[in-house]
């Protein structure tokens, strides 16, 4: 074994952030589920129309950063309670990366998907034949998509047009 081996086999660093989206897939993951498991996956990845490969590899992703984001928001309320000061601008900072921030987004889109998808800011389910908004940027970026709620927060729609008077 040479040393360029042992080096692609130690764990990547802890960090959320190291985790590129963008990398080529080239790793495969087993593991051993229940039945009853492997039959909710698969059904799930169905009805989302989604592979269930993408399936478990975003469940994987998101989970890290759920976990990490109660842990975060679970150690400022305990601070918080005891009357220390909160970390909130050092959990905050190092947020997912996953995520597209609507600030790197120039214009959103109106669009009717032709797939699955999954809301960047409430997290809502998009179902093919949904409306839905997709974000154009100056800078390549990972994809932003919001569902139809989350663009009106941004943008009033015909019906509520705001003017200036």
């Amino acid at each position: 074994m040479t040393k360029n081996d042992r080096e692609e086999r130690e764990d990547p660093p802890d960090d959320p952030a190291a985790i590129d989206l963008q990398e080529r897939k080239e790793r495969v993951l087993h593991t051993r589920v229940p039945d009853s498991l492997d039959r909710h996956i698969k059904r799930r990845a169905r009805n989302l129309g989604m592979s269930v490969s993408t399936v478990v590899r975003n469940v994987l992703l998101t989970t890290f950063g759920l976990v990490e984001d109660i842990v975060s928001d679970s150690t400022d309320i305990a601070l918080a309670a005891t009357g220390h000061e909160t970390g909130l601008g050092r959990h905050r900072g190092a947020r997912r990366t996953s995520q597209a921030p609507a600030t790197e987004v120039l214009a959103w889109q109106e669009a009717v998907l032709n797939r699955n998808a999954v809301c960047d800011e409430c997290n809502a389910i998009l179902p093919k034949g949904s409306r839905a908004a997709l974000g154009i940027r100056e800078q390549p970026g990972p994809r932003a998509i919001i569902c139809a709620a989350c663009l009106a927060k941004v943008a009033p729609g015909p019906a509520n047009p705001k003017r200036a008077r």
